[in-house]
């Protein structure tokens, strides 16, 4: 299954203004798993690629969030995903035809399960409604996402937050 992950930066990521609860680390586990990995945000595309050429990580795109649409033009995928802290992100991902999770719900990287293959989008590559509220956001805990490795409700013996 290829995956496109699009996350916003501020708010978001762990070295946004403010900071957000994803790491850079999830980020690069993101990309070794084959992952389209890139930020859409409101910061100048010259500013995301500066911070992630700080952050010694190769993206395959940058772009404002407005633009979004762009990005699916640009990559094939089965599963488009765009983090963040705001409806105005919600929004444009929305507008995109993006799945669209909060940035708490994305720190516990539901994309791995995914790109494993234990927990794949539906056929046409959306959160099924079972694991998506009437808002169409996806659900944590969902069977589409299930709870990261090392959370107490992932099954791992001894897990604590």
């Amino acid at each position: 299954m290829k995956i496109l992950l699009s996350f916003d930066i501020d708010g978001t990521l762990e070295t946004g203004d403010p900071p957000g609860p994803i790491t850079l680390e999830m980020v690069k586990r993101a990309k070794e798993l084959g992952c389209i990995i890139g930020s859409a945000s409101d910061r100048s595309v010259t500013a995301q690629n500066s911070m992630w050429a700080r952050a010694g990580i190769e993206v395959d795109f940058t772009a404002n969030k407005h633009l979004l649409i762009g990005v699916k033009e640009r990559f094939e995928a089965d599963y488009y995903l765009h983090m963040g802290d705001r409806d105005l992100d919600k929004q444009f991902a929305r507008e995109a035809e993006f799945e669209f999770m909060w940035m708490t719900e994305a720190a516990s990287e539901p994309w791995i399960a995914m790109a494993n293959g234990t927990a794949p989008a539906e056929s046409d590559g959306t959160v099924s409604a079972s694991s998506s509220s009437e808002d169409g956001t996806a659900k944590p805990g969902s069977d589409k996402f299930p709870p990261a490795a090392g959370t107490p409700d992932s099954g791992v013996p001894g897990a604590s937050l």
